[in-house]
């Protein structure tokens, strides 16, 4: 068996099995995630990211190997979590851009492609880290580029990538100290390995089982209506007063008349409605959308072929209906800012105690999430729309945020910068340096410079026995981490924030920030302000129920 050309209905595959491999393992890779902090989530990210990718793929299964890898393209770039989710969706963008235009590929096609998706993927990294995913990547890349020179069959090439990838994956502990001190293979790297080996998988005819949940017209259509929650608006607020749902059989003539591309098709029905979703494939366009003159609608869909399955219902009136009928339990209402404003400063924050706290100070949207759940690129963008401004500023406050948040920035129609706090307290310093009157340029400047003016600490606990940095840790031990970099553990969390302090507190500190989480009592806060107090009576001590989970204790020290 060989395969010696590669269609558009074999990759999407391949990309099926290789997230559905990396879902099945995306514990092991979580368990493996030391670097760039053991927050034990990149499986996790890597898995909702390729996921995504697989899900748009499913949505546009064709047999054009370009048009495949641009839906996969656009769905990892939505989808895109955390670091190593963001690098993926990097390494498959430059890929798909290389074969957009082929309907199919050779094996040196397929290897050119993986080289230029490493090259996109370094260009996206500020400073890329080698022993990482990238260099995994580059490795196989480079592998397949020399392979592929003699060798025609995707199969022997594959398996030679793949064999290759290992290799540099059991390499990882020599090129990044903190792996190899752990004893541990880069996380990210053995995510793009179980990739790969889904890919030879489909290759070779062999199946992993799919457990990725295959998000039908049906479940989209009812997610749109969902958003639309019939209580939170009034019935004259409704702009667009027609759902209407059809399919159009393409038609040869027809099609040959109206060369049909989905996001040409796209592009012209959102003109007439809101809500709007199309799936197509060689044979049919589903459609569903909000419109106030369906008939317009038909009449362009009828330009590529005959109308099928068509349903059109009044909203106004289910509307009208739903309210008479509803009893006195409105659903809440969303934050929408309807009035556009000049700024919109965006944040990320685990904790309903510290979003309210970025909100007191300027905060227009606070998205949810952290150390355990970054947001993706689609969930920042949705947060970029709905601040309704001209010109946003995103404070991620962690690095594993920073390049979905910048990621976001550069597909967003508004201007966006992305000010790259790593922690909430540098978050807190940026968003007070903010001058409503200045402009986003010296904005950026001045809330850039702002994060050098705070020093952080924070209090959290292990999950696993192991040693970082030169520091012994113990399953359940609190560990203090300054500045980013674990300085001490100790198994009473009081114990470790006062021990934590005295290595961070000098005479220029003024101010002393703390915010506590969750698994903190009022009593032990008291305790501990009383004693820091006393410790430290040159400087001013706040405190904050921050409510935020798996940190103790958030300190900044200005």
């Amino acid at each position: 068996m060989s395969v010696k050309v590669l269609n558009g209905k074999r990759f999407a595959q391949m990309v099926i099995q290789g997230a559905n491999h990396l879902s099945n393992n995306a514990k092991t890779v979580d368990a493996l995630n030391v670097f760039p902090v053991p927050d034990g989530d990149t499986g996790t990210n890597m898995n909702l990211s390729i996921t995504s990718g697989a899900k748009e793929v499913k949505a546009n299964v064709s047999e054009h190997i370009g048009k495949v890898g641009s839906a996969l393209a656009k769905g990892l770039l939505m989808g895109a979590r955390g670091n190593s989710g963001v690098i993926l969706s990097q390494l498959f963008r430059g890929f798909s851009k290389h074969i957009e235009a082929k309907e199919t590929i050779t094996s040196k096609d397929f290897a050119q492609a993986l080289e230029a998706g490493v090259q996109t993927a370094y260009k996206a990294v500020m400073k890329p880290v080698e022993g990482t995913i990238l260099t995994v990547a580059k490795d196989a890349a480079k592998k397949a580029v020399a392979v592929a020179k003699n060798e025609e069959d995707i199969i022997v090439l594959m398996e030679e990538t793949l064999k290759e990838a290992n290799a540099s994956l059991k390499r990882t502990p020599d090129l990044l100290p903190v792996l190899k001190e752990v004893g541990v293979v880069d996380s990210g790297g053995q995510g793009l390995v179980y990739v790969y080996e889904g890919f030879l998988a489909e290759l070779k005819g062999q199946r992993i089982e799919d457990i990725v949940p295959t998000t039908t017209m049906n479940e989209l259509v009812n997610a749109e209506h969902h958003k639309s929650v019939h209580s939170a608006i009034n019935t004259e607020d409704i702009e667009f007063g027609y759902c209407t749902e059809f399919m159009v059989k393409f038609e040869e003539d027809k099609v040959r008349d109206n060369p049909f591309t989905e996001e040409n098709f796209r592009n012209d029905l959102s003109q007439y409605g809101d809500s709007l979703l199309v799936i197509a494939d060689e044979e049919i366009v589903k459609v569903h959308i909000h419109a106030e003159q369906p008939g317009d609608v038909l009449t362009y869909g009828q330009k590529y072929g005959s109308l099928i399955n068509m349903k059109i219902e009044n909203m106004r009136e289910q509307h009208s209906n739903l309210l008479f009928e509803e009893d006195a339990y409105p659903a809440p209402k969303p934050e929408v800012n309807k009035k556009r404003e000049k700024f919109g400063i965006i944040t990320v924050a685990m904790g309903e105690g510290i979003a309210e706290l970025f909100k007191s100070i300027g905060a227009k949207a606070v998205i949810e999430g952290g150390q355990t759940m970054n947001p993706s690129t689609e969930d920042i963008l949705k947060a970029i729309d709905e601040v309704n401004a001209d010109n946003v500023i995103i404070l991620p406050n962690n690095s594993n945020i920073i390049m979905a948040a910048k990621q976001a920035a550069e597909v967003a129609e508004q201007n966006v910068a992305v000010v790259e706090s790593k922690t909430v307290p540098q978050g807190m310093a940026a968003i007070l340096a903010f001058n409503p009157t200045g402009d986003l340029a010296d904005n950026e400047a001045t809330m850039k410079e702002a994060l050098g003016s705070v020093k952080t600490g924070q209090i959290t606990f292990a999950v696993r026995d192991t040693n970082i940095d030169g520091v012994e840790i113990q399953k359940d031990d609190f560990m203090g981490i300054a500045d980013g970099k674990i300085v001490l553990t100790n198994k009473d969390k009081k114990a470790a924030a006062k021990e934590l302090l005295s290595t961070m507190m000098d005479d220029d500190a003024e101010i002393l920030t703390v915010i506590y989480g969750e698994d903190v009592s009022e009593e032990d806060v008291e305790e501990l302000v009383s004693e820091l107090e006393e410790t430290y009576p040159d400087a001013e001590v706040e405190v904050h129920n921050g409510k935020q989970p798996l940190y103790s204790f958030i300190f900044s020290i200005e």
